[in-house]
């Protein structure tokens, strides 16, 4: 991997500015991120459990909904940490191998996710359109195979050009004015824009982000007919509650993404950057457990089961 050239130095890392404010202002968003990790990651870990616990979840429905909850707690391990650290740091110094590997498991984690919102509607839409066929259709060997897809085919996206934008020449400043390294800032350090990496990077995006998300849209278009077509007002309510709250969350984290990494390289203010990254990196994974434990009564029932143990 080539290092950073500036000037006649020879530079080892890239300096992640983070949130810069005076050190009082640090050790508060220190602490402030602090209790949101640890709530993240009880609350995912809750879900993890009540499903492992309650013989009425081993469904594929929370099958994949547990999976989706292991990949937040790691989603958010992918940045958190090491945020966390720079708030308590003076250079803010992360090397290039750091760099890099958090590009990595940061893209390949969300990628993932995408993936696993695309078989969560495929799964709901199964549910609610082919009812009678869904426990011969849906089996678990199917569950297992697309959670696996998933994990593979996540991790399997943007190796390749990670590995080309590592070996290319940076120059200048070192600063990345950014809490991660982002393909955007690191894409404009490098000492010459190549024009083909960055619309490899932007197809693979575009891709990644569109495909599942018009497959998902798909899905619920028919879903939405199915549902409107049930003759009780019960029937109707108990399906768009099931379906409610996944479709929230893909709200959530499609409508943040998509607003990024369409266009890796396009011009948002830095500020901008780093909230619609906060939101769907920190905030996203904090929400997700609120959300299906709200709108979900074999989940309330489940978590309910859970804290009187």
């Amino acid at each position: 991997m080539k290092t950073l050239s500036s000037s006649n130095n020879t530079i080892t890392g890239f300096i992640l500015l983070g949130f810069p404010c005076p050190r009082e202002g640090q050790i508060l968003l220190f602490v402030i991120f602090s209790i949101v990790y640890l709530l993240t990651l009880m609350g995912n870990a809750s879900i993890i459990c009540a499903v492992c616990c309650d013989q009425k979840l081993h469904s594929p429905m929370y099958l994949l909904l547990a999976n989706f909850s292991f990949l937040e707690i790691w989603y958010v391990t992918s940045t958190v940490p090491n945020m966390l650290a720079n708030f308590l740091s003076e250079n803010k110094v992360i090397s290039f191998a750091g760099c890099f590997l958090q590009f990595y498991f940061f893209f390949s984690l969300g990628s993932t996710e995408c993936f696993f919102l695309a078989v969560m509607a495929f799964d709901r839409y199964l549910a609610i359109c082919r009812p009678l066929h869904y426990p011969s259709l849906m089996t678990g060997r199917l569950c297992n195979i697309l959670v696996i897809s998933c994990w593979v085919l996540g991790f399997l996206w943007f190796p390749v050009p990670i590995i080309i934008i590592s070996q290319m020449s940076f120059c200048g400043s070192r600063i990345i004015d950014h809490f991660l390294c982002d393909p955007g800032p690191l894409l404009a350090l490098t000492c010459v824009r190549n024009s083909l990496i960055e619309m490899t990077s932007s197809t693979l995006s575009s891709l990644l982000l569109f495909v599942p998300f018009f497959f998902i849209m798909g899905s619920y278009a028919l879903v939405m007919r199915a549902v409107l077509r049930v003759p009780s007002a019960a029937g109707r309510r108990k399906a768009f509650s099931t379906c409610g709250s996944h479709l929230t969350v893909v709200s959530l984290f499609y409508g943040s993404v998509m607003v990024m990494y369409v266009s890796p390289t396009s011009e948002h203010a830095a500020g901008v950057q780093k909230l619609v990254t906060l939101f769907y990196s920190v905030v996203t994974p904090l929400l997700n457990p609120v959300i299906y434990s709200l709108r979900n009564r074999d989940m309330k029932h489940a978590m309910k089961k859970l804290l009187k143990m």
